[in-house]
C-alpha cells in the first residue's frame, strides 16, 4: 500500500513540476511555499512516529536488560481492579435486593398472622371481589336532637 502511495505522490510532483513551468511568478511561489509547508508536515510526522517507535523499543530492551518490569503489574492491576469493584458491587445489589425481599415477605406474613381474619377467607373467591371493588362510602347520619 505504501508503494502505491508513493507512486501516487510521484506522478502528482511531476504534473505540478510541469504545470510550475508555465504559470506565473506568484503562481510558482505560492506552490513552492504550499509544497515546503506540505514536506515539512510530513517530516514532522515522521519524526514523531519514529520516536513513539524508539520509545517502545527503548522500554522493552530496558525491561529485558534490567530484571522484571513491574510497571505491568501495576497497569494489570489498573485494568483488573475495576472488573473488581463492578463484580463486588453486583454481589452486594444482589444480596440488598434479596434481603429486601425477604423483608417484604415477613411483613406481608406478619400482617396475615396479626389480621383478626382467618387465613382460610384469603382463599375464598368472594372475599378476593370483595378486596379487587372499590370502597363503598357510607353516608354520615346525622340524628337532630329534635328527632330524639
Amino acid at each position: 500500500m505504501e508503494g502505491v502511495e508513493a507512486r501516487v505522490g510521484l506522478r502528482i510532483a511531476a504534473l505540478l513540476t510541469e504545470r510550475n513551468a508555465a504559470a506565473d511568478h506568484v503562481i510558482s511561489e505560492r506552490l513552492r511555499v504550499a509544497r515546503e509547508q506540505a514536506l515539512a508536515r510530513a517530516r514532522a510526522q515522521r519524526l514523531q512516529a519514529q520516536s513513539a517507535a524508539n520509545v517502545t523499543k527503548v522500554g522493552s530492551s530496558l525491561a529485558l536488560s534490567g530484571g522484571p518490569d513491574t510497571s505491568s503489574w501495576w497497569q494489570r492491576l489498573g485494568f483488573a481492579l475495576p472488573l473488581v469493584v463492578l463484580l463486588v458491587g453486583m454481589f452486594a445489589i444482589d444480596e440488598w435486593h434479596e434481603a429486601a425481599q425477604i423483608q417484604a415477605a415477613v411483613e406481608i406474613d406478619s400482617a396475615l398472622l396479626s389480621d383478626p381474619l382467618p387465613p382460610d377467607a384469603f382463599r375464598d373467591p368472594g372475599f378476593l371481589e370483595f378486596l379487587k371493588a372499590p370502597p363503598v362510602e357510607t353516608p354520615d347520619v346525622q340524628i337532630s336532637e329534635a328527632a330524639q
